[in-house]
């Protein structure tokens, strides 16, 4: 297998397996914001990219896909379940979300986490070339950068965590959280969303280990009495904005939207949500300010439409069955209650959509709803955005999402506080369209100039600048 100077390693290749036109397998690149934000740096690079094939128990060979190596690591059935179900997802996923919903915390997924972490660790160790690069990518590898670090002391690695990190009081509960943290360390440096979550890792870091930590940068002991220094900051993720402008600007899907607002029976404002179906996302919420801003006529639903787009997730876990039923019980009896012959209160679509159709419903829309409970960034926030190149629509953005920390003048708002949530959606119903231009010239800008490009050459920038100079060279 042939060595790379730069190895992402993630939890999912960025491919997805598909029969071909002979029922033969093939591949086909995946969509999503990292995938595309790495997709240059790797063709630079000739880097390889260590990842899950996406089905259990699937054993494939490394490839060449794109001019980038793909190191597919396996998992059985049960590992799925144990490690990615299990520990990621009913563990980690619930307690960095301000446990929101219970965390279970059991020592056989912990124990699955482990050994699949060292799995990665081990095919990333073994992709890299000497004195190389490598990239660990979220809350699913935490433990592979010290792993890696073990394996090849001479490379420089990193780590991105998308989600929140925790305050202390809450991580505090995790049986593991020395470990957990002892892992992220491994890496050079250790990247957040929010200045607030590499705050909350450092506070951990100094109650739980005792290391020394100043402003951003962390000294940590090294086994030979010595110690280097790694530094955890904000670098928060953004969008390919420049493919989102491009595709708002064709026709075919400009008219598509004009369909979409004909079809929905030309409501004066359409209102959208685009979510995974995850409980930290305050669908509920959103569900409930606008069920009682129709009972109480302040919009009525031949004026008004939602559009709530709630794509599948984790449907094998208990938690997302019974939100999945919460919510639709919720959009049942809004719809009986407030539909029309002619028009509906809410238009839910529990499905994915290509990317081309999202722009299209962010065309159509006139407001968009973000009211998320807690969030790492929230990407749909900045599509919104980058869509609307005539400078129109309004974006309600959650102050809980990342997305708030740059996106100034959008309309915050707490989800909790459904008052003022039903407050800010009517003035953004009413909202002039020189206030509205207002606005949305300024979030433009800032998607623009920092887009998802500038984020990954910042985040590489910080860590050739910790690069250590290897043995022997010094």
């Amino acid at each position: 297998m042939p060595e790379a100077d730069f190895v992402v390693v993630a939890n999912r290749l960025p491919v997805d397996r598909v029969d071909g036109p002979n029922g033969e397998p093939g591949w086909r690149p995946s969509p999503g914001g990292l995938v595309t934000a790495l997709d240059p740096v790797m063709k630079k690079s000739d880097g390889a990219w260590v990842g899950w094939p996406g089905q259990a128990d699937l054993e494939v060979e490394p490839f060449e896909f794109g001019g980038t190596w793909l190191v597919p690591v396996a998992l059985s059935e049960e590992e799925v379940a144990s490690y990615y179900e299990g520990f990621s997802n009913d563990t980690i996923w619930p307690l960095y979300h301000d446990v929101i919903a219970s965390p279970r915390y059991r020592r056989v997924w912990w124990d699955a986490y482990v050994k699949v972490n060292r799995r990665f660790a081990e095919a990333a160790a073994a992709a890299v070339s000497e004195g190389g690069t490598v990239w660990v990518q979220d809350y699913q590898l935490q433990l592979v950068p010290k792993m890696v670090r073990e394996l090849r002391p001479d490379v420089t690695i990193g780590y991105f965590h998308h989600i929140p990190f925790p305050a202390y009081g809450l991580y505090s509960q995790l049986p593991w959280r020395r470990q957990v943290l002892e892992g992220l360390l491994g890496a050079d440096v250790i990247g957040f969303q929010r200045v607030a979550d590499a705050g909350n890792f450092a506070r951990a870091v100094r109650r739980q280990l005792r290391y020394d930590t100043k402003a951003t940068g962390i000294r940590v002991p090294q086994a030979d009495g010595s110690s280097r220094l790694a530094l955890a900051k904000a670098f928060p993720i953004s969008i390919d904005t420049a493919s989102y402008v491009a595709l708002a600007k064709r026709p075919d899907v400009r008219a598509r939207a004009a369909e979409i607002r004909e079809s929905l029976g030309n409501p004066s404002k359409i209102l959208l949500g685009v979510d995974r179906l995850d409980y930290t996302k305050g669908i509920q919420h959103r569900l409930k300010a606008y069920g009682e801003l129709l009972a109480d006529g302040t919009l009525k639903v031949e004026d008004v439409t939602l559009v709530q787009v709630a794509s599948p997730s984790r449907e094998r876990v208990q938690t997302y069955v019974e939100l999945r039923d919460e919510i639709e019980l919720t959009v049942s009896r809004i719809n009986g209650d407030r539909d029309t012959m002619g028009h509906t209160a809410i238009r839910y679509l529990h499905q994915g959509y290509p990317r081309e159709e999202m722009v299209a419903l962010f065309l159509a829309a006139d407001v968009m709803l973000v009211t998320a409970l807690r969030d790492g960034m929230n990407l749909v926030a900045k599509e919104y955005v980058a869509t609307r190149t005539d400078n129109r629509g309004v974006l309600i953005l959650s102050e809980f999402a990342g997305a708030a920390d740059e996106l100034g003048t959008a309309l915050r708002v707490n989800p909790h506080d459904i008052d003022t949530l039903k407050e800010t959606i009517v003035s953004a119903v009413k909202m002039a369209p020189a206030e509205q231009g207002r606005r949305m010239r300024a979030l433009r800008r800032k998607v623009i100039e920092h887009d998802v490009d500038a984020w990954s050459r910042d985040f590489l920038s910080a860590l050739a600048a910790v690069h250590p100079v290897p043995k022997g060279n010094a």
